[in-house]
């Protein structure tokens, strides 16, 4: 027998998780089991932390996107492992591997059909491998292709991006500057403020010290022409006045509503009417998203990281004893970057 210690998902919160409570570190034994027919045995190094993992802790009576975790079980998420014990004649022991529904555990059984969610990691430009559940992950993959999808950016224009630190909200800003675009980001600390400054965005703001509408009133006085919305609630309110006509608006989360029962009631809809605005939410699996910009993104981002081109902040939390605590910080704010868990040395 082997340690398998995990985060377990025991019990649906209505507000924001407690350690302990709604989530649980759990030192397990493992025997560790000769994988079946196209089987796979990993021992896990990176998982990757993400906001739209609060929505899978819920009721299984309440429908959503995404399926419900298991009561009971370890919390699953994208992340880097490297193959244990293989039967399945595409990955060999040693093999490095990108696979989604990787557990919160230091190791995992893939069945066959999930193995079909595996892939190779080819790292030819030699960037950090914690990259891979990050930038060049799903994370970066959300920000390239709907940035192009949906904002269809033109040089010259506005973007406003919230929550422009995090995860996804650093790469759009790079992006954005790479398009010829003027970048403005908001995020929650004066720190962040001054990361997105070193990052280039033209201005930022925060926004528990300047009211959204007012911040945007100075420092976007030609008005929004893409939002990049990561937040929702008053944020949201203040960029439908500050849009141009025509805006896009590039739905990807509302993190302000998903731990609270007291949702924020948006005012200025009838905007969207009077200035022709495109709201857009989409899941990255859908085919216009990362199916469509994948050759694209494994093309350029890879490349842009290790040439220092795009710049990438990680806030890794280092064995799964801290996961269950770094998980909650990100829901509150308390993150600077792309959220993970390191369960071993590389």
């Amino acid at each position: 027998m082997t340690s398998n210690n995990a985060i377990i998902f025991s019990k649906a919160p209505t507000d924001f998780p407690v350690v302990g409570e709604h989530l649980k570190f759990e030192k397990r034994e493992f025997k560790l089991p000769e994988p079946g027919k196209d089987e796979v045995v990993t021992e896990n190094i990176y998982v990757s932390i993400d906001p739209y993992q609060r929505g899978r802790m819920r009721n299984p009576k309440i429908k959503s996107y995404s399926p419900p975790f298991p009561l009971n079980e370890p919390i699953r998420n994208a992340g880097v492992a490297r193959v244990y014990k293989s039967n399945n004649s595409k990955f060999a022991k040693g093999d490095l591997v990108y696979v989604q529904g990787c557990e919160w555990s230091e190791y995992t059984l893939f069945t066959a059909q999930e193995t079909q969610a595996m892939n190779k990691i080819n790292n030819q430009h030699n960037i950090p491998l914690s990259n891979f559940v990050g930038a060049v992950g799903m994370p970066g993959m959300t920000a390239y292709s709907s940035f192009y999808e949906i904002g269809k950016p033109q040089k010259g224009e506005t973007i406003f991006i919230s929550a422009a630190s995090g995860a996804v909200g650093q790469i759009v800003g790079q992006l954005a500057k790479r398009e010829g675009l003027r970048v403005v980001g908001s995020a929650g600390t004066d720190d962040k403020v001054k990361h997105l400054k070193e990052l280039n965005f033209d201005e930022a703001f925060n926004y528990k010290t300047e009211k959204p509408s007012e911040a945007l009133s100075k420092y976007c006085p030609d008005g929004v022409d893409i939002y990049f919305e990561n937040v929702g609630g008053e944020t949201l309110d203040a960029v439908l006045d500050a849009a141009n006509n025509h805006a896009r608006f590039i739905m990807c989360g509302m993190i302000s509503q998903y731990n609270t029962a007291d949702k924020y009631g948006v005012k200025n809809l009838m905007q969207i009417v009077a200035k022709r605005l495109t709201l857009q939410g989409f899941i990255v699996s859908d085919p216009n998203f990362w199916p469509k910009y994948q050759n694209d993104f494994y093309t350029n981002v890879p490349k842009w990281l290790a040439s220092g081109e795009i710049k990438y902040r990680e806030d890794i939390a280092d064995g799964l004893e801290a996961g269950a605590d770094k998980f909650v910080g990100m829901l509150k704010g308390e993150n600077f970057g792309k959220t993970m868990i390191r369960i071993r040395p590389e």
